[in-house]
């Protein structure tokens, strides 16, 4: 059941909503409509000559953080809002009302325990930007160094968590009472959400994800990571390097900067495409607010990323399925497609897999190879949902970050360079993050990894034949089919000396197909040795 506080707070949503004028949304959505006499409580509504986007930002500014980042999310979708509501909500990215100077100034002091001017060598005290969780000041170390310092917004964990204790009411009744709750799984995308915006709270773990990008892109010439200044971080504080270049979303000053706008465009795709498979761990904010580029040479421009707080990872299972889908996507293998599906249990087990590929290819054949401009998300989203909804497609809640990095990495897309092959950008990516992953190298690494597994099996292997001969001697197990703790036994020992047997044969094959390919005599029998190792070792695993 709601909380007495959690009605109220259900209450006060529906009241600023009222206040701005924006009572059709309240009825098309059916938010708490048995509530709806409080239409005649709420305070006198704003003139509505008002443009609607303004109105529209005000409410999410005054309802809090939650609803300001769900319109920071949806104000890289151009093509799926009008122009006026886009241009609004993207105010919401860097420049939210910001907090008090001195407030700011006192959570300093109680971090450090001491005065900001004996922290820094100038604090600067109007903000840089301001968002929803915290606000950037510009600060000067003692040494000279330029630093941003980031502060989070005082009572902003009471204000957060106030929310999601209405989305979990939300939740529990879409549960009970909602006929798509079983594929849509609402308590655990709030559950999902939940972990993830608490962790935003914790400007060391932020921190922390910011050195393990930087580690990831050390050498790229695509992306830059600001440093952190770690003896100067707190859990409510953050200092990091100062970052000059141009927001991403200015594209005016980007051509006056002579910066290649496809180069760029193409970059960004293959930096995501690169956190998600090859590092597992991905900027998961990209909101344009939080993207510069630095054109020290315009053909190469270079991105800049800041604001750490939110980052995804996938399991090693997730990985693989995306990287398949996208791959057989790419080449229109759509069988395939319905096949992972099936395989994954996404989808019921009795459906029919001819079915689900004609409408997978339905829907996908239509924008294949065309540039963003000439795709229609918004028509495009629907017709998955309703395929997903005929099918009974469950939704992965461990994948709701990665699908709001795609929607901002497609918008970014979008806005940038409109003529960008989506399709044909990721395609090499992903390709050879799949060859590696079934490669040679991939296989050596297979090899050391489970090596001491098997080697501790056969150690162990006598004492347990030891010990069934001793109970069979007894009686106490009778060697019959029938024996179900006999047959788990048979069955693991025959597949231990399936899996020794497979590993032997893919490490001789690897070793020797490396030596005839070193040598340069016979490449094709090297190819070839390479070869039967890959399948070798693929039918050892288990």
């Amino acid at each position: 059941m709601a909380t007495r506080h959690t009605i109220f707070r259900m209450i006060a949503i529906q009241r600023v909503l009222v206040k701005y004028g924006l009572v059709d949304v309240i009825k098309q959505t059916h938010l708490l409509r048995p509530l709806r006499f409080l239409f005649y409580l709420a305070p006198r509504r704003r003139d509505s000559s008002a443009p609607l986007g303004e109105r529209i930002r005000l409410a999410l500014e005054e309802l809090g953080p939650i609803f300001v980042k769900f319109g920071q999310a949806i104000s890289t979708r151009r093509d799926l809002l009008p122009t006026d509501i886009a241009d609004e909500l993207a105010k919401l990215q860097d420049a939210v009302p910001p907090f008090p100077a001195q407030q700011a100034i006192a959570i300093i002091d109680a971090a450090y325990g001491e005065p900001v001017d004996v922290v820094f060598k100038r604090f600067d005290t109007e903000p840089l930007a301001a968002a929803s969780i915290a606000q950037v000041h510009t600060a000067q170390l003692k040494d000279g160094t330029e630093v941003i310092v980031k502060i989070l917004r005082p009572g902003v964990l009471q204000q957060i968590e106030r929310d999601l204790a209405v989305l979990r009411v939300l939740a529990r009744l879409a549960d009970r009472y909602w006929q798509h709750a079983k594929r849509l799984k609402p308590l655990e995308l709030v559950a999902e959400y939940e972990h993830t915006v608490i962790d935003e709270l914790d400007l060391m773990r932020e921190a922390a994800n910011t050195m393990q990008l930087k580690r990831n892109f050390e050498d790229s010439d695509m992306l830059y990571v600001p440093d952190i200044y770690w003896d100067l971080c707190r859990p409510e504080v953050l200092v990091q390097e100062r970052i000059y270049g141009i927001p991403i979303s200015d594209m005016e000053a980007l051509r006056e900067a002579g910066a290649n706008i496809q180069v760029l465009a193409e970059n960004g795709v293959e930096i995501f495409f690169t956190q998600v498979f090859r590092h597992n761990f991905f900027h998961a904010d990209m909101h344009p607010g939080n993207i510069f580029v630095i054109t020290t040479d315009p053909e190469r421009p270079k991105y800049a990323a800041v604001d750490f707080g939110i980052v995804g990872t996938l399991s090693p299972e997730d990985q693989r399925y995306l990287a398949e889908n996208f791959l057989a996507f790419f080449d229109r293998d759509y069988h395939r497609i319905a096949k992972l599906h099936l395989d994954s249990g996404w989808v019921p087990p009795d459906t029919r897999i001819d079915q689900l590929e004609t409408a997978i290819r339905t829907v996908c054949e239509p924008i294949f190879n065309k540039p963003l401009a000439e795709i229609s998300f918004a028509q495009l989203l629907m017709r998955l949902f309703k395929v997903a909804q005929r099918f009974d497609v469950e939704i992965q809640p461990q994948m709701i970050l990665l699908h709001k990095t795609l929607f901002n990495i497609e918008g970014l897309g979008r806005q940038l360079y409109p003529q960008l092959d989506l399709w044909k950008t990721a395609h090499p990516v992903l390709k050879r993050w799949m060859d590696e992953q079934v490669g040679p190298r991939a296989l050596l690494k297979d090899l050391r990894d489970n090596l001491p597994q098997y080697r501790e099996a056969m150690r162990e292997l006598p004492a347990i034949i030891h010990y069934l001969g001793k109970q069979a001697a007894k009686g106490d197990i009778e060697f019959n089919v029938r024996s179900s703790e006999l047959q788990e036994i048979r069955e693991q020992l025959n597949t231990q000396r399936r899996q020794r047997y497979w590993l032997v044969v893919a490490a001789t094959s690897v070793v020797s197909g490396t030596l005839v390919l070193t040598l340069g005599a016979l490449p094709w029998l090297g190819w070839s040795l390479l070869a039967v190792g890959g399948i070798a070792a693929l039918a050892a695993r288990p």
